[in-house]
């Protein structure tokens, strides 16, 4: 076996354990797309195509709303605004590859990839596809599954299938913590949530984000001047 295809299922077998644990997300998009009163065509579509399950759970509440198209577009473009972050981390790597390899890398990319990525150390473009597309077939497949679950099932929207984004997200944090300074950011950020949900600060959950990121440039800042 040659080596890009090494790195290409060496990707995918990285990417099994969070693409395991997406599925019931997937499922509950798929849901969610067939409960907002798409039909099934296009429900199937944007299972296929909208390859980014927040934006997928968030439009289709705003949809189901009422939202104007414009309020749901501003709301998706700055919810996923930190692919942009990715995107340019990944640049240097991507830079000279032909424009379609950079158009699916771009398609491929997720939180889920880039964190695979960034705990590894791997970037290269066999590695990099293979995570990607495992990710995105078990998103389609189970978000299919949603679809027909919904039509057999009605009620499958009430089970606790959102427990899943709080479950893949665990792994990717962890996987994340290399020093203290992110370590004491992460637990900086959560002891903000806690403090700002119990006084139900109105978005406590994007200003609790904002202090742990403070903190972490201030420890930064700190661990600079003592060096």
């Amino acid at each position: 076996m040659s080596n890009q295809k090494q790195l290409f299922f060496k990707g995918a077998t990285d990417m099994l354990p969070l693409s395991i644990a997406v599925i019931p997300w997937s499922i509950l998009a798929g849901s969610m797309a067939i409960n907002a009163g798409l039909s099934l065509a296009k429900a199937i579509a944007m299972t296929a195509m909208v390859f980014a399950g927040a934006a997928q759970l968030v439009s289709l509440g705003l949809f189901m709303a009422g939202a104007s198209t414009f309020s749901i577009l501003v709301t998706i473009f700055f919810l996923t605004s930190q692919h942009f972050i990715y995107a340019l981390t990944l640049r240097p790597n991507i830079a000279s590859q032909p424009s379609y390899i950079r158009l699916g890398q771009g398609f491929l990319l997720t939180d889920e990839q880039f964190a695979l990525t960034v705990s590894t150390g791997q970037r290269s473009m066999a590695y990099l596809f293979g995570a990607g597309l495992c990710f995105y077939l078990f998103w389609v497949v189970f978000g299919l599954v949603g679809i027909f679950f919904t039509r057999l099932l009605p009620d499958v929207k009430d089970y606790p299938l959102d427990f899943s984004i709080v479950a893949i997200f665990i792994p990717m944090i962890l996987s994340l913590i290399k020093d203290k300074i992110t370590l004491i950011a992460i637990i900086s950020t959560l002891i903000a949530t806690f403090v700002l949900r119990f006084f139900a600060v109105e978005n406590a959950l994007i200003l609790a984000g904002l202090i742990g990121m403070a903190i972490a440039v201030c420890c930064e800042y700190l661990k600079g001047d003592g060096s």
